[in-house]
């Protein structure tokens, strides 16, 4: 019997995803790195088997009735594991935040700005106290009426609704008007009502186009349709509805997400005139502190917010709640993001943001005893961040807690105390522990890729830089923090775009749009997921899948039994398992806790009915074909060229690792970068293509940007042009051209530093990014 005192924690018999049996035994109290190459089966190990088993004796400590539902959602595939304590995950949750969701919810920090406001504001004479509740654009009690706490209104207009006055109603005049039957049933109501529906728009009376566009009335009318005369028209009642009344309609009420963007499209947002885009009533607009209303406290840098509170104490109240907030305000500044306001809508930052906001949150929580897992805090992150984040990771262990992260970068492995290294390679070829022990260690260790990376310092091989045939002008842009900026991005090279966090870098690059002169075809690789929900998945995405149902309804046992191709889809009904509708999966609802994916309970996961199943193709039924990783599927599929091609797009992006099946939901951000990419590769090169791409390395290990880096530099050495935003400087360091903005974030950056070849950028005063690009430079 071991003593509860164990100073590590003791993994026996990890088998989820692709690990092998892995046992591995990791201390406590310590900063532990987890590592290796995409795929190769770190996070199966760190948050499929240690945070998912102490999650589930968590549930294994609360009522019964959650109990019952944690059989629903199963344990991790492990022998056992002991001296474990209690776990928090930090993940880069996928989930999409709403648009009510903001720095200051996700902090809290909210709370404790509408405290202040409520028991220590400076309220207008005779005005009564309101309740923290009243400061809230999310309540009842706080939001604007008019545009319901969103600070926006969408309206619409004669130039939205009719983009070509020439044409007649009966040619479509109004295109915001819905298609086929309805949109004819307009038109003879508009008819039966008198009006002239042949004439050009721009001919009809301003009166009669103001009424059929704007009114609110809603006239029945008799309509004796004019159709085909061998049919039969009957005459109906026919209801008129204006256009702006039907897309307002549409906007608000459709549950379909193609007919609301289609709506969207004829509406402009503007800012509300009721509160000015402040969200809030006039009564909490009314009550100020340090002479600024609550929103524009909330709008302002949370440097800047920092000291306007210091510099404001009248009241003991007002001197504990400040104090408090500026306790807050310190551990989000420390990591970087002290550019961010707390008004600043959650989905406009990156996952690295989100997970650092996050983890400053926890900094003041006071938690000891228990252990952090976090999934690569330094996504996102500039070389100089990266210092304050492993500042940051240390006070977590020095309050007495065990901190494990699963990280590429090498210079949080270098910080670490303890690194586990996971391969050799990913998928099938990975899901062993190489080495678990002290960093330096790791280079006795023939097979890790890791050690090739963390103990070379050899510089890289000096390149030629490529000459641009042209030149793309950007700017002068005034958006964010970017003031009056204009910049030129060499044409046919491979330019990276750099700066610390929040400095300007995804502002700048969002100007690039086809309509600039030298564009050409424009290509926009986002970190998007490529779907919401497990239905979506590569196979999906790629289209490859379309192939493969028809391979398998090819079949001699398919057409026998008289299964066409969409018996062997999931999206449909036919072959699919009903009851979990071809997810695979079960949503299972854990009422105080967030909603999580179980194994449907009659297919196991499979998705398809068992007769479905029934059905093989060179030995493997669909879903094992969609079990199959990209690697497997491609000698599976070496003879069909269609998969084939693919395929081999998906292996030169480094998704070798990846399952065919994979839901969406597993994807992360740098995954569904590098999916969208290959699927683009496939399509074969059509003329001079620009690639924009948003942190392309994320959440890849050294040796896969190597894999990635010679895809993109093969695209430029085709003709093209690629310019990505970037934080690995060994990336930069092989570009063509640099464009480095800051000096720092938020106001503090929004201005180009230095432009050039990286040598020239490397030299550059002034510079943040200078000092570790230097030091990659061959």
């Amino acid at each position: 019997m071991q003593s509860p005192h164990d100073p590590y924690v003791r993994v026996r018999g990890a088998r989820e995803h692709n690990l092998k049996g892995v046992d591995v035994d990791v201390p406590r109290d310590v900063l532990t790195v987890f590592t290796g190459v995409s795929g190769s089966g770190k996070s199966s190990l760190a948050f499929g088997t240690i945070y998912a088993e102490a999650q589930r004796r968590y549930f294994e400590s609360v009522a019964p009735y959650a109990r019952r539902l944690i059989h629903q959602v199963g344990a991790p595939k492990v022998g056992e594991i002991t001296g474990l304590p209690p776990a928090v995950s930090l993940q880069q949750r996928r989930s999409a935040p709403t648009s009510r969701s903001s720095v200051g919810t996700v902090t809290n920090l909210s709370n404790s700005l509408r405290m202040l406001y409520s028991r220590a504001g400076h309220y207008p004479p005779g005005a009564e106290r309101l309740d923290s509740d009243s400061f809230s654009p999310n309540t009842a009690a706080g939001a604007c009426p008019q545009c319901h706490g969103l600070g926006q209104v969408h309206r619409t207009t004669e130039e939205l609704l009719v983009p070509d006055p020439a044409l007649s109603i009966r040619e479509g005049a109004i295109a915001a008007w819905p298609g086929a039957w309805q949109g004819k049933n307009l038109r003879d109501i508009l008819d039966a009502l008198g009006h002239d529906v042949d004439r050009p728009w721009r001919d009809l009376p301003a009166e009669q186009r103001e009424w059929i566009l704007f009114t609110d009335e809603q006239p029945v009318v008799t309509v004796h349709p004019v159709r085909d005369a061998d049919r039969i028209q009957r005459p109906y009642q026919g209801t008129y509805m204006s256009a702006r009344r039907y897309v307002m309609k549409t906007f608000s009420d459709s549950k379909s997400q193609t007919l609301r963007a289609k709506a969207e499209r004829f509406l402009a947002a503007a800012p509300c005139p009721a509160c000015g885009g402040s969200r809030l009533r006039p009564e909490a607009l009314a009550v100020t502190f340090a002479g600024r209303t609550i929103a524009e406290l909330a709008a302002l840098p949370l440097v800047e917010l920092g000291g306007t509170l210091e510099g404001e104490v009248r009241s003991e109240t007002a001197r504990v709640l400040t104090e408090d907030l500026t306790s807050r305000i310190a551990p989000v500044v420390e990591l970087g993001l002290g550019y961010l306001s707390l008004d600043r809508a959650t989905p406009t930052l990156s996952a690295g943001e989100l997970q650092r906001l996050r983890l400053a949150t926890q900094l003041r929580s006071g938690l000891f005893g228990v252990v952090y897992v976090l999934d690569e805090p330094s996504a996102g992150l500039h070389p100089a961040d990266t210092e304050a984040l492993l500042r940051v990771l240390a006070r977590l262990k020095a309050a007495g807690n065990t901190v494990f992260v699963v990280e590429h970068h090498l210079d949080v492995m270098r910080g670490a105390d303890w690194l586990v290294d996971v391969g050799p390679r990913a998928g099938e070829h990975g899901g062993r522990v190489l080495h678990s022990g002290p960093v330096a260690e790791l280079a006795a260790v023939a097979d890790s890729a890791t050690a090739r990376f963390l103990f070379d310092d050899s510089p890289a091989a000096a390149r030629q830089v490529r000459t641009p045939h042209g030149r793309l002008a950007v700017g002068p842009v005034t958006r964010h923090n970017l003031r009056g900026v204009t910049a030129e991005f060499p044409l046919g090279v491979f330019t990276a775009v750099t700066g610390v966090s929040g400095s300007g870098k995804s502002t700048l690059i969002g100007e690039i749009t086809e309509e600039l002169a030298g564009v050409g075809r424009l290509l926009s690789v986002d970190q998007k997921p490529i779907g919401r929900t497990p239905r979506s998945n590569l196979a999906t995405y790629t289209g490859l899948f379309d192939v493969v149902r028809k391979e398998f309804a090819a079949t001699d046992e398919a057409r026998a039994r008289g299964y066409g191709v969409g018996r062997f889809s999931f999206n449909v009904a036919g072959g699919r398992c009903e009851t979990c509708q071809g997810e695979g999966f079960v949503s299972v609802e854990l009422l105080f806790l967030p909603s999580t994916y179980a194994p449907c309970p009659d297919c196991g996961g499979a998705r398809y009915r068992p007769e479905t199943l029934q059905v093989t193709y060179r030995g493997r039924n669909i879903a094992q074909v969609l079990d199959l990783t990209v690697e497997a599927a491609a000698e599976f599929f070496a003879d069909t060229p269609a998969v084939a091609r693919s395929l081999g797009t998906l292996l030169d992006v480094g998704l070798g690792y990846l399952r065919l099946g994979q839901p969406a939901t597993e994807l992360s951000g740098g995954e569904a970068q590098r999916i969208k990419l290959a699927s683009e590769l496939q399509r074969g090169r059509r003329g001079h293509t620009l690639y924009l791409l948003d942190e392309p390395t994320t959440g890849l290990h050294p040796a896969d940007v190597e894999v990635l880096m010679r895809q993109l530099h093969g695209l430029v050495d085709a003709g093209h042009t690629v310019v990505v935003v970037e934080h690995d400087m060994s990336v930069v360091a092989g570009a063509d051209w640099v464009i480095d903005l800051g000096p720092g974030g938020g106001d503090a950056g929004g201005r180009i530093v230095a432009a050039g070849p990286p040598a020239r950028v490397a030299a550059a005063r002034g510079s943040a990014t200078a000092p570790y690009l230097a030091r990659v430079m061959p």
